[in-house]
Parts: structure tokens; C-alpha cells; sequence
């Protein structure tokens, strides 16, 4: 079957990303809902990333497991590809998490969403892929309170909550990308234990004042932790 546009029933602007936007839509045959995500070929040319699309598409149209978004299909015309994709209803995780108490989750949902994306991260490697850019904005929660590791390299947000880039990605590099070293899937499990820290307490481990700062204490590993984290999570994270 040929997908297109009018398949489907778009309703509200969902968020904007840097080569489109996502709308919520509805499949008019079977009334699903999916997110919609549109990108602009004229701007993936100009930026120079049509190859790294063409690749995150395949790598996401290969994996299923329940805590990957899953995409659902893909089509182009002449102005724009779009991306189906499930529809995560609860939306991004990182709002939800600075709209928590105190701007953190407690134990208990950190051990749960951890656990999550610990396993689709598991997942991905079994499957070769490092995901390369775990952060709270980068995941999604569906209605049922379950996460959704999403950004395989296209990514959408809402523009209110993205970090300054820089820094944002800076937080969760690992010391051998920051030193230019080669590395592998471990940077993935390093990033695992950056976003059990920020879960827990609100802002990832080695924020600092500036991006220079931040990399010299992710470099010498200048790791502390607040007296609210427990010894099992610390001993965890460490």
C-alpha cells in the first residue's frame, strides 16, 4: 500500500523541530492516532542531512520493543517527507518532569522510567544501534505512564523546553567524545546514569556555569550527590 497525506486527518500542532513540524493525526480508515511528523526536503538539502534521515529511518523502521516510538510508515512528495509515528500521549518527559514536585520524580518513577530506557537501550545495542543522545527531552511518556525512547536523529520538541543545545547535549557526553577518543556503546551507558541522576534530582551531574566548565568536570568525573539520592542509586549511577 502507498501511504499519503490524505490518509490521514491532521488535528493540533504537536511541537516544531528543526526541519518541520509533528502534528497529532488520524488515520481516516481505521481512526488511529499517530503523530505526524513533516520535514522539509528543501531544508534537510541545505542543512546536508538527507543521508543521516534516510539512515535514522531505517534503523527506527527495524526496531520494536515496547519502550522504542515506534515509526509506523514513511512517504514523500515533492516538498516534504513524513514520518508516522506512534503517538505518545503524556507527551515529553522532560515537561513532566519539571512539572513533578521539586522538578525531580521520586524514587520510585525514576527506578521505573531508568529501568525502561535501560532496556531499550539494551535493545538497540543487541541490535547494533547506538542511540548516541539519551536525555529527558529526547524521551516520551504514553498515557499508560510508560517511556518511549525516541530521537533516532529527528527528533521534535516544543520549542519551549529545549535546552540551550549546546549545553543540553554537553551534559550527557561522555568523557571519551568530549576528549575525541573512540568510542562505543558505553557512551550510551554513561548517558544511562546521567538521566538516573537528573530523574532523581532535577539537573543533570556535571552542570556548571559555562561549557568549558562542564567539560572539565565530566573529564575528571566530578561526580556529587545530594544527600536526598539513596546509596542504592548512587552506587548505581557511580
Amino acid at each position: 500500500y502507498k501511504w499519503s497525506l490524505d490518509d490521514f486527518e491532521l488535528g493540533k500542532r504537536l511541537g516544531r523541530g528543526k526541519f518541520g513540524r509533528v502534528f497529532l493525526a488520524r488515520e481516516r480508515k481505521t481512526g488511529y492516532i499517530v503523530a505526524l511528523k513533516t520535514l522539509l526536503k528543501k531544508e534537510l538539502v541545505e542543512a546536508n542531512v538527507e543521508r543521516q534521515i534516510l539512515r535514522e529511518i531505517e534503523i527506527q523502521t527495524h526496531l520494536k520493543h515496547p519502550n522504542i516510538l515506534q515509526l509506523l510508515c514513511w512517504f514523500h512528495d515533492s516538498h516534504r517527507i513524513y514520518l508516522v509515528v506512534e503517538f505518545a500521549g503524556k507527551g515529553e518527559l522532560y515537561k513532566y518532569m519539571k512539572e513533578s514536585p521539586g522538578g525531580h520524580f521520586n524514587e520510585h518513577l525514576a527506578a521505573k522510567y531508568t529501568y525502561q530506557v535501560a532496556d531499550a537501550v539494551k535493545y538497540c545495542h543487541q541490535n547494533q544501534v547506538i542511540h548516541r543522545d539519551i536525555k529527558p527531552e529526547n524521551l516520551l511518556l504514553t498515557i499508560a505512564d510508560d517511556v518511549k525512547l525516541g530521537d533516532f536523529g529527528w527528533s521534535v520538541h516544543s520549542p519551549s523546553l529545549q535546552r540551550n543545545t549546546m549545553c543540553g547535549t554537553l551534559d550527557y557526553l561522555a568523557p571519551e567524545i568530549i576528549e575525541n577518543k573512540v568510542y562505543g556503546k558505553f557512551v550510551d551507558h554513561w548517558c544511562l546514569g546521567v538521566l538516573c541522576y537528573e530523574f532523581l534530582v532535577g539537573n543533570p551531574p556535571f552542570e556548571a556555569g559555562g561549557s568549558e566548565e562542564t567539560c572539565k568536570r565530566i573529564t575528571r568525573i566530578d561526580l556529587k550527590f545530594p544527600e536526598s539520592v539513596p546509596e542504592g542509586a548512587q552506587d548505581l549511577i557511580s
